[in-house]
């Protein structure tokens, strides 16, 4: 235990009155960098950890830049279900991490589709009850799940040179209150396959546009915020 405490004590505290020496650094362009350490204190017993805000943003306009609004996935882990799993753990996953929707994903990592809140809360799964005779928790996420060759997907390459009205006007032409952006650019798989980097979604333009949506129907949801973007 000792041995241990003395390594923790020289790995991340200086002692008092100890002289903190440079590091020095020649750089390939024959002058010396000097960096210095920074002070350092020990953690307190009541310190906590904070979580993203998932609900905040900067706030934008339609001439705004769409890449303001988009979440990017290369900086941020999105949340994923797999395709066996009840739309039950499904609602549960979305509530617990306050998203509205799931990438479906397999064992390495790739798209198999998307599911939302309104898939789930929507009139679909009650259809299946009705048309297979099963009960609503026998409902799996690959039942009523958007596949992936059926999602609409921008390039980052497009995003980049886009504006958040553009992007209202692609995800109501498409219906859709999501929409997935993939980077062509990248290295991608032998069998072809695109990697996805970024989702826009309809609630999160609407908050960072200064929206309270009201509705989640989204006839009435693009309504709202064309009229906030018009006005």
């Amino acid at each position: 235990m000792k041995e241990r405490d003395d390594f923790l004590r020289l790995m991340f505290f200086q002692a008092s009155g100890e002289v903190s020496t440079p590091l020095k650094i020649s750089k390939t362009d024959g002058l010396a960098r000097s960096y210095h350490p920074l002070p350092q204190s020990r953690l307190r017993s009541s310190a906590g950890y904070r979580l993203p805000d998932r609900s905040a943003g900067v706030p934008v306009g339609a001439e705004s830049a769409a890449i303001e609004v988009m979440t990017d996935l290369r900086k941020v882990t999105p949340v994923t279900i797999g395709s066996f799993a009840s739309i039950g753990q499904a609602n549960q996953t979305m509530i617990a991490y306050g998203v509205r929707a799931l990438f479906v994903a397999d064992d390495h990592h790739r798209v198999l589709g998307l599911i939302t809140s309104r898939d789930v809360l929507g009139e679909r799964p009650m259809q299946l009850t009705q048309q297979r005779g099963i009960r609503h928790d026998e409902i799996l996420v690959r039942d009523i799940m958007t596949p992936a060759e059926r999602l609409e997907v921008i390039d980052l390459a497009v995003v980049l040179h886009a504006r958040v009205g553009d992007i209202v006007a692609t995800l109501k032409q498409s219906g859709r209150q999501h929409g997935l952006v993939v980077d062509e650019s990248v290295d991608r798989a032998a069998d072809g396959g695109q990697m996805v980097c970024g989702i826009f979604s309809l609630t999160q333009i609407a908050r960072q546009l200064g929206i309270a949506l009201e509705t989640v129907e989204i006839g009435r949801t693009f309504a709202e915020i064309e009229s906030a973007i018009g006005s």
